[in-house]
């Protein structure tokens, strides 16, 4: 039987952060999560207290909500961890140079032992690696948005990526509950590269007026059977990771990933999606 980490540390505490920490909590691991100071603190505590209510509520938590979220700590550096932590998962935005900065201080902070992930939706898994000493100890795991309520964690093996890590990863997975897909490091990997081809070809849709917004959301949900269209998505993903994630296999993979001006605009306006209240739809 499969068991979480007994110590886990996040590096960020916002949307995919504290559902991070929230999964591994509520698997029974003590969770670290680190933040830059009490304000930001504050609000992913409040964050993951909030979605552990609602799940008590939803009949979803195995036991208390305040039993999980004393599971939780929090600190406001990197080097501040624990050197026993098993796995350390890094959250932050998609910035190659912030978490190289934020994996490299992790690398320093804890054990030779222990598991370093990025949970990165599109960048390179190798050219982060390649700012480690420990190359054999990382890998990606890509969970997906909302993190507790997702049955799907992407494993992004590197080159260098030592087999047991993989299967430490694997076996970490399945004590979330949670479904793993394998697949080499790659521009966009599998979800991520398959996800924004069917999203930016909707966005173009929109900005040729072919159909609203609505309207093809309904065709791939009652035609295809997808849980929720593509725009919807992009709306809840953010219109601005969508922008940078197409940029980046836009760069890599070539002209079908170039974004539409329509994405640009709303971007650029604000429109980020849920978020901010208006993307595709009003929220």
């Amino acid at each position: 039987m499969t068991s979480a980490p007994r110590t886990v540390a996040v590096i960020g505490g916002g949307r995919m952060g504290a559902g991070i920490a929230q999964s591994f909590a509520s698997a029974g691991s003590a969770v670290t999560v680190v933040e830059s100071g009490e304000e930001a603190a504050a609000a992913a505590l409040d964050r993951i207290v909030a979605s552990l209510t609602r799940a008590e509520a939803r009949g979803h938590l195995a036991e208390p909500a305040a039993e999980v979220a004393g599971r939780l700590a929090f600190v406001h550096a990197v080097d501040a961890l624990d050197p026993a932590t098993e796995l350390v998962v890094e959250a932050v935005p998609e910035d190659p140079a912030l978490k190289a900065r934020l994996l490299k201080a992790a690398e320093a902070a804890v054990g030779g032992s222990t598991v370093l992930a990025t949970n990165t939706s599109s960048l390179s898994v190798t050219d982060l690696a390649a700012v480690l000493h420990r190359p054999a100890r990382f890998l990606g795991m890509h969970f997906f948005n909302p993190v507790p309520a997702s049955a799907l964690v992407e494993i992004v093996v590197a080159p260098g990526t030592s087999p047991d890590v993989v299967e430490a990863a694997l076996g970490w997975t399945r004590a979330l509950g949670k479904q793993d897909v394998v697949v080499k490091d790659s521009p966009g990997f599998a979800s991520s590269r398959l996800g924004l081809a069917l999203g930016l070809e909707a966005i173009r849709m929109v900005e040729e007026g072919v159909a609203a917004p609505e309207a093809i959301d309904d065709a791939m949900r009652l035609g295809y059977k997808h849980p929720m269209g593509p725009l919807r998505l992009t709306d809840l993903v953010g219109l601005d990771v969508r922008l940078a994630i197409a940029e980046h296999l836009h760069s890599t993979l070539g002209e079908r990933f170039a974004p539409p001006r329509l994405l640009r605009d709303k971007v650029a306006r604000g429109e980020l999606g849920q978020k901010t209240g208006q993307g595709f739809y009003t929220w």
